[in-house]
C-alpha cells in the first residue's frame, strides 16, 4: 500500500530542510521524470504541446519544454504568463535554448502535456481559461498531467472543464484529492515521480492509504486437519428481498466460510449448497443482516437473533433503522454503506445532515467524521473508490470499475466481508481485503463492461490467487 496526503509541501519543505535540496532541484528532478517518461512511451521526434500557467507547476512544464526540445516536436503554449520567480527563471532558460512560446495551439499533437494548475488550485476558472482548457481537452493527443489535472481541487472536487488526463505524473508522493469519486474521470493512470531523492526517504507515514491488489491476502487452507467448522460459519438474515441474502450468503460459502445458512422466516427456493433455519445455529461464527431485509422480520425477532456479540456484517436496510444504534456499540461490526445509505445513517445518528451530492463532494470529511465518533467501527463506505477506515486508519481502494454498477454487486461484497470474518478475519482486515477480492474478480471478468451479473461475480473467485 502506499501513502497518501492532503498535501506534500510540507514533504517539499522537509527535503530542504533535511536533505539541503531546494526548489529548483527538485522541479527539475521532476520534468526530468516526465520527459523519460515520454522518451520512453513515445518516438523521438513526436509532436508535443505543452500548456503552462504562471505558477510552479507551469515551470515545471516549460523545463519539460528544454528538456525536450530538439529530441521531439515542442510546441509551448503559455495558457497563462509566467509569474512566479522559478517559472519567470525556467522560461528565460527556456529562451536561451532557442524556444519561443506559440500564439495558438494546433488542432492535432502526439502528446498533450498539462502543466497549467498544480495543486495549489482553489475556486474556479475564470471565463478566459476556462475556454483554454475547453481548448486543451479538444485537442487530440495522448494526453499527460503534470502533477495533478488542471481544474482538481486540493479535496478531489474538480472544476468544469477540468483537464481530462490518461496518465497522471504526480511529483513526490500521492495526493489524497486525486481518490475522490468526482476525480476518477480525470486522472488516468496516476504515477509517482521522484524528486531527488527516492520514495522511501522523502515520505513519512500517514494515515490514509492507497491500497494495492498485493496487499490482499486470502483465505488459506493449507492446514491439513480439518474439517467445515474450521472455517467459520456464516449466518445470513435474509428478508423480504431474499435474492440479496442468497447472494451474499452464496459469495460467504465461496469464499471459504464453511458452512452458511440462511436465516428465513419465510421459505425460498435456495441453492442447495446453503442451509437454512429461522434460528441462529448455535455454532454461528458471523452474521450478515440488512441486504434486502424490509420490514419482514418484526421488532422481537430481530432483537433474538442479533442479542449476541458475535462479528457482524450490517448493510443496507439495517442502516436506516434505530437498531443499528445498538449494533454500533460492537467491537467486531463493519458496516457497509453506499452513499445514500450513509447519508442516512448520519443523519440517524445526529452527526451531519447533508444530502448524497454533498457527501459525495467531501467523502473523505464525512468518513473520518464517523469513524471518530465510533471508533470501534469498521466502515466501508462504497463507491467509485471505495474507503475503509476504523478509529484513524483509513484505506483507499480505487480499483473498482464500471463493471460492478449493477444491483447485487454490493451484496456479493458484504457476503465476502462475512465470508472473512467468519473465517477469523479482524473487522479490518476484513473490509480491507473484501474490496480487493471484490474488484479482482471484475477483472477477471472478460466480458463486456456491462454484462457482468453477481453471480459472475461469484463464479470468478475460483480464479483467485490462480
Amino acid at each position: 500500500m502506499q501513502n497518501l496526503y492532503d498535501e506534500v509541501g510540507f514533504l517539499d519543505r522537509r527535503c530542504y530542510e533535511e536533505f539541503a535540496l531546494n526548489e529548483e532541484i527538485l522541479m527539475e528532478h521532476a520534468a526530468d521524470g516526465i520527459a523519460d517518461f515520454i522518451r520512453r512511451n513515445f518516438q523521438k521526434g513526436s509532436s508535443i504541446l505543452i500548456a503552462t500557467g504562471s505558477g510552479n507547476n507551469g515551470a515545471d512544464g516549460i523545463t519539460l519544454a528544454r528538456l525536450l526540445y530538439k529530441e521531439y516536436e515542442v510546441a509551448l503554449w503559455f495558457v497563462k504568463e509566467p509569474k512566479s520567480p522559478m517559472c519567470r527563471l525556467q522560461h528565460k532558460r527556456a529562451q536561451k535554448t532557442g524556444i519561443e512560446p506559440i500564439n495558438m495551439p494546433q488542432s492535432r499533437y502526439d502528446i498533450v502535456v498539462d502543466a497549467v494548475l498544480g495543486t495549489g488550485f482553489a475556486g474556479e476558472f475564470n471565463e478566459e481559461l476556462r475556454q483554454k482548457m475547453r481548448q486543451l481537452n479538444s485537442t487530440k493527443g495522448y494526453k499527460i498531467a503534470c502533477d495533478v489535472p488542471s481544474g482538481l481541487r486540493k479535496e478531489g472536487t474538480c472544476e468544469q472543464d477540468t483537464f481530462v488526463a490518461e496518465t497522471t505524473l504526480t511529483m513526490g508522493a500521492l495526493k489524497k484529492g486525486m481518490f475522490l469519486d468526482e476525480a476518477k474521470e480525470y486522472t488516468g493512470n496516476i504515477k509517482v515521480l521522484d524528486l531527488g531523492v527516492s520514495r522511501v526517504i522523502y515520505e513519512v507515514p500517514s494515515n490514509w492509504k492507497l491500497l494495492e491488489h498485493t496487499d490482499m491476502m486470502l483465505p488459506s487452507r493449507e492446514k491439513k486437519n480439518t474439517h467445515k467448522g474450521s472455517f467459520g460459519h456464516t449466518a445470513v438474515i435474509a428478508g423480504e428481498k431474499a435474492g440479496a441474502a442468497i447472494l451474499a450468503a452464496s459469495s460467504a460459502l465461496r469464499i471459504g466460510s464453511g458452512l452458511v445458512t440462511l436465516i428465513e422466516c419465510e421459505p425460498h427456493i435456495i441453492p442447495y449448497e446453503l442451509m437454512r433455519s429461522e434460528h441462529l445455529p448455535a455454532n454461528t461464527t458471523t452474521i450478515a443482516v440488512g441486504m434486502g431485509l424490509g420490514t419482514i422480520w418484526s421488532d422481537e425477532e430481530l432483537e433474538t437473533l442479533l442479542r449476541n456479540n458475535l462479528p457482524i456484517v450490517a448493510d443496507a436496510d439495517i442502516l436506516y433503522t434505530q437498531r443499528v444504534k445498538t449494533l454500533l456499540k460492537r467491537d467486531n461490526i463493519v458496516i457497509t454503506p453506499h452513499p445514500k445509505e450513509f447519508v442516512a445513517l448520519l443523519k440517524l445518528l445526529n452527526l451531519a445532515h447533508i444530502d448524497t451530492p454533498t457527501l459525495q463532494k467531501n467523502r473523505f470529511k464525512y468518513a473520518e467524521l464517523f469513524c471518530k465518533a465510533y471508533p470501534n467501527v469498521t466502515l466501508l463506505l462504497k463507491g467509485a473508490n471505495v474507503i475503509v477506515g476504523k478509529n484513524n486508519e483509513f484505506f483507499i481502494n480505487d480499483k473498482g470499475s464500471s463493471k460492478l454498477a449493477k444491483g447485487g454487486s454490493g451484496d456479493v461484497l458484504s457476503g465476502i466481508v462475512a465470508g472473512l470474518l467468519a473465517q477469523g478475519y479482524t473487522p479490518l482486515e476484513a473490509a480491507t481485503n473484501a474490496t480487493l477480492i471484490h474488484t479482482k474478480l471484475a477483472e477477471l471478468y472478460n466480458g463486456s463492461s456491462f454484462s457482468l451479473t453477481p453471480a459472475k461475480l461469484i463464479e470468478k473467485m475460483d480464479k483467485l490467487g490462480g
